[in-house]
């Protein structure tokens, strides 16, 4: 592992039955171990959060919005994984409500065609009832709370 600090967005995006987008990816770790995450990713050079934000979300969805509003939520890590390019990263979490759809791979890196495995929506139930791994280890928490904002309109493309 490189030592270095990342800064990240995540979206909680949520479609109109308050369901929660994931993908199921490989967590940089020479075990393969695969976990369920919401869209996000790097700030890069120049960026501030929501810009990272607003690009993560299309490029792993091809969801287009204008503005993901405040970030509801930080969370301070020490990455365990042994192949990861830093050891600790801040994300901040955004929420999007949305419509249901089917995300677009169009947008994802050579590094994301490898590494996401799948993509669902998931109901509050199912993550409840799911001994699948998913991270944050807080997200039922941040489900329950963020789930049931108005929809808000997609742009056009």
């Amino acid at each position: 592992m490189t030592v270095g600090h990342r800064l990240t967005s995540r979206i909680l995006l949520f479609d109109e039955t308050g369901s929660i987008l994931l993908f199921l990816t490989t967590a940089p770790d020479t075990s393969g171990f695969a976990r369920w995450v919401t869209p996000g990713g790097g700030v890069d050079p120049g960026e501030n959060h929501g810009d990272a934000a607003i690009r993560e979300l299309f490029e792993e969805t091809g969801l287009v919005i204008a503005d993901p509003g405040q970030p509801v939520w930080h969370l301070d890590f020490v990455v365990e994984w042994d192949n990861a390019d830093h050891d600790t990263g801040h994300a901040e979490y955004y929420v999007v409500h949305t419509t249901r759809f089917e995300p677009s791979s169009a947008g994802w890196t050579d590094d994301e065609k490898v590494d996401t495995l799948d993509s669902r929506w998931w109901s509050l139930d199912e993550l409840r009832a799911t001994g699948e791994p998913f991270e944050p280890a807080q997200l039922l928490e941040l489900v329950e709370r963020h789930r049931d904002a108005p929809p808000q309109p997609k742009e056009p493309e």
